[in-house]
């Protein structure tokens, strides 16, 4: 694999071996591959408090069923660690969460949608009745689909901030701790 200017990255002098890169993560020295670091993209993201505990105490921290260690070895034993976390309710209030956004923005939408549709083909003289100058109903509400999307997707972006991402990532790191747990420490 070549470098960049043809040298190895880091300021060493001597020779390194280097281990490719991982999803497009910088390589690390043969003998550190051996070290295995799990980093997270999401857990370096910009909203504070992300990963941390809520310390508010309103609520106390959603528990994800322990690793079960008789069930088998290898891919059997980590299928069943994901399929407790699906049943946990942690995971199920997660999923309560997005479902009690997602149908009822759903259903608005597409209604308006719908409508808007509907309406262009069934009375186009209202659609053509000016609103402004050269704009006309129908001008309007295909302007108004644009805009309503655009407000659809921020919305659906600040509710799975607000709502969803933290318990999610928790949820995510409770998963990865226990596989790794039942790997012996790699997985």
């Amino acid at each position: 694999m070549q470098r960049s200017k043809g040298s190895p990255r880091g300021g060493g002098a001597g020779q390194e071996s280097w281990v490719g890169p991982l999803d497009g993560h910088d390589p690390v020295p043969a003998e550190e591959a051996g070290q295995l670091r799990y980093d997270d993209p999401w857990y370096d993201a910009l909203a504070s408090g992300w990963g941390e505990s809520a310390g508010d105490g309103a609520q106390g921290p959603a528990v994800v069923p322990s690793a079960r260690t008789e069930g088998g070895a290898g891919a059997a034993a980590a299928a069943d660690v994901y399929l407790e976390v699906q049943r946990s309710a942690a995971f199920q209030e997660v999923r309560r969460r997005y479902r009690r956004f997602v149908v009822p923005a759903f259903v608005a939408f597409f209604a308006w949608y719908v409508g808007y549709v509907v309406a262009a083909t069934t009375v186009p003289e209202l659609m053509a009745r000016p609103v402004a100058g050269a704009v006309n109903v129908a001008m309007a509400a295909g302007l108004g689909q644009f805009l309503s999307t655009f407000l659809l997707t921020w919305a659906y972006a600040r509710h799975a901030r607000l709502r969803r991402d933290r318990a999610a990532l928790e949820l995510r790191w409770d998963t990865q701790e226990l596989t790794r747990g039942m790997n012996g420490g790699t997985s």
